[in-house]
């Protein structure tokens, strides 16, 4: 929606006269979950022992399906009593990854009504209510309650606050992770630790996906939230409008202006193209205009997934994208060393 991606959350329990769905299987009519979950899906041919299975491990290791759990519970012993779910954006550890969360830290129920507190970024689910509420991208369980999984401990994913490791080097000014820096460890192909992320097929292709959607959400935020440090305020077009005499300026423009620096705005692409331009004022016309495009079955992807024991068909965007990044710097290294097309003046290179 507008270019974001949205998740939301309903109410604990369904309304009146409808099929629980979601997290709500978690705590309504549980004594026929297997039956209300395969309902809900469009594939026929599911072993139900799976799906059995499937949600005794998450009963047993998941935190946050036992915080539902919890709820149920309540709502077993208490079914005329109204109670809200707290899902808690703050963390009292460390944060670090292997850490697995506790009960306490991850959620809470609220009995009765709302008090006055700041739960700032908290998700609250309450027991009944129509209408959907969405989860920030920056909550800790945000991957852990869209993917549970790929996280099957509902481990912490991206929270603010996360020190780097290299933070007492001088050299550095920047002292935290960002989500950029924390997606990319994440989707890393380590030794002796589990992949399970990276052999989920078409769902890790969804999850990076989501984790790109929430990067430039955060960028898109930023720039919201630093209008008049970026000073973008002298926009040509603005300034055009206010030259020609207009003296109602409201309906020109746009409410925020995204800088040149972003990448793949309008500005971007233009100034893009400005310095193309200036570069043949200077040079002349090119000589050549090399598209450089990447093949899927080169032997170099092929070769790193038979070494994740992966078949040729699986598709390894990040394994691909590395390669083709690779790939393109080897060429403009070997055009300006090598000079097989004679000596370069000037290049633009745009990926």
């Amino acid at each position: 929606m507008s270019g974001q991606n949205y998740h939301h959350i309903g109410s604990l329990l369904p309304e009146i006269g409808k099929k629980p769905q979601f997290a709500q299987l978690y705590i309504y009519d549980t004594e026929n979950e297997i039956s209300n979950r395969m309902s809900w899906l469009l594939q026929e041919d599911i072993d139900p022992k799976v799906v059995h299975e499937l949600f005794q491990m998450l009963d047993e290791h998941n935190i946050l399906v036992k915080t539902f759990r919890m709820a149920r519970d309540r709502y077993r012993e208490h079914p005329e009593s109204v109670f809200r779910l707290r899902l808690l954006s703050d963390r009292t550890r460390d944060g670090q990854q292997y850490n697995i969360p506790t009960a306490s830290e991850v959620a809470g129920l609220i009995v009765g009504d709302l008090t006055e507190e700041n739960f700032k970024r908290d998700v609250i689910v309450e027991h009944r209510k129509k209408g959907l509420q969405r989860i920030t991208d920056l909550h800790p369980s945000f991957m852990s309650m869209t993917y549970p999984l790929i996280h099957p401990y509902g481990e912490d994913g991206y929270r603010l606050g996360i020190l780097l490791a290299y933070v007492n080097n001088r050299n550095s000014k920047r002292e935290k992770l960002t989500m950029r820096q924390f997606y990319c460890f994440t989707i890393q192909q380590r030794l002796n630790e589990v992949q399970t992320l990276l052999l989920a097929g078409r769902l890790l292709q969804q999850y990076i996906i989501d984790g790109y959607m929430a990067i430039e959400e955060e960028r898109f935020s930023y720039i919201r939230n630093n209008q008049k440090n970026l000073r973008v305020v002298l926009s040509a077009g603005l300034m055009d409008v206010v030259l020609r005499g207009d003296s109602d300026c409201s309906m020109v423009g746009k409410t925020i202006i995204l800088p040149s620096s972003h990448t793949g705005g309008l500005r971007y692409r233009a100034q893009n193209y400005q310095d193309a331009m200036a570069i043949c004022r200077w040079a002349g016309y090119p000589d050549f205009f090399l598209t450089f495009t990447c093949n899927p079955k080169w032997p170099e992807i092929n070769k790193m997934l038979r070494l994740s024991n992966q078949e040729g068909d699986d598709s390894r965007v990040d394994i691909i994208c590395r390669v083709f990044q690779i790939k393109l710097f080897q060429l403009m290294q070997d055009l300006k060393r090598q000079q097989h097309f004679g000596k370069i003046i000037a290049f633009k290179s745009v990926s």
